[in-house]
């Protein structure tokens, strides 16, 4: 077992956060210019190589890695992660990275509120009023009466059920299966699903973009592997309070990058969500 080191691990976290950003950055860039489905595609296919690689390190192999019994489960999960990042980069395209990423924190009091129906575990009323709060914050993001019905304020909520969603099943998952095979059948379901869609699309593209491809799939796999590291060496929950900061981050390449313009109503209503969600947080850990 690897000694534990909260330091360290949130350390990691800070770092993972800001590779994870860089990541959205990278993305949004490709899919201004390029379709959606190939660039995910792309990702994927070093993705998969990653875990394959991982997988081939572990006792016993692929073989080993791969082996399951819920390979419905899994396989649904690799789905649902593959269609997650389509939704959510589409988002960055079309909201930005400072909104999106504002109404995509909301995902954590997702998964409070149903972790209840799928887990079957109990969600007590500070929760359930942490979780009301942060909603009022993702409607002050969205702006009630206006932008509320509007299709795009809405892709990086449906990002975020779909995030959450995934998450809860990757925790159901973990009952019979290790982290490792999770992670495999993630990342290559991922690939065949996106490879049958993402084919369909493909796109010439420039030297100078592919260049920024290649960093996208490095970023992405260096972002995976530091999180496995900080959860190996540190509690999640005394790091995943500093996984907020990838937020910050992301605002800060879209404001200097991408000349987006923090509204407000989007910063007001920031600060409501990531204080509801650090409030779950909190009260998880004290045995709520």
């Amino acid at each position: 077992m690897t000694e534990q080191n909260t330091r360290l691990g949130i350390l990691l976290m800070v770092v993972t956060t800001f590779v994870f950003a860089l990541q959205d950055g990278i993305s949004r860039h490709l899919a201004g210019q390029y379709n959606v489905l190939m660039i995910v595609m792309i990702r994927y296919w070093f993705f998969a190589g990653f875990v394959i690689v991982v997988a081939a390190r572990k006792a016993g192999g692929v073989r080993a890695v791969a082996a399951t019994r819920q390979p419905v489960l899994q396989i649904f999960r690799g789905l649902l992660l593959a269609a997650e990042i389509c939704v959510m980069v589409t988002a960055f395209v079309v909201l930005g990275l400072v909104e999106s990423h504002a109404v995509f924190t909301s995902y954590p009091l997702l998964v409070a509120a149903l972790s209840g129906p799928v887990l079957g575990e109990k969600v007590g009323w500070p929760r359930w009023v942490a979780i009301g709060t942060g909603f009022v914050g993702v409607l002050v993001i969205l702006e009630p009466g206006y932008r509320v019905f509007a299709p795009a304020a809405l892709v990086p909520l449906a990002a975020a059920l779909m995030f959450a969603l995934y998450g809860l099943l990757t925790r159901y998952a973990a009952r019979a299966d290790s982290s490792a095979t999770s992670f495999f059948w993630t990342g290559t379901t991922g690939a065949v699903a996106m490879t049958c869609v993402g084919l369909w699309h493909w796109q010439p593209m420039s030297t100078g973009d592919w260049g920024w491809m290649g960093l996208l799939c490095i970023t992405g796999a260096l972002g995976h592997y530091l999180l496995i590291r900080c959860y190996e060496v540190a509690e999640a929950s005394a790091v995943q309070p500093f996984a907020y900061l990838q937020l910050v981050f992301a605002a800060a390449i879209g404001l200097s990058v991408f000349h987006e313009r923090l509204e407000p109503n989007v910063a007001i209503g920031a600060v409501i969500v990531i204080g509801a969600g650090l409030f779950t947080l909190w009260h998880g850990r004290r045995g709520a």
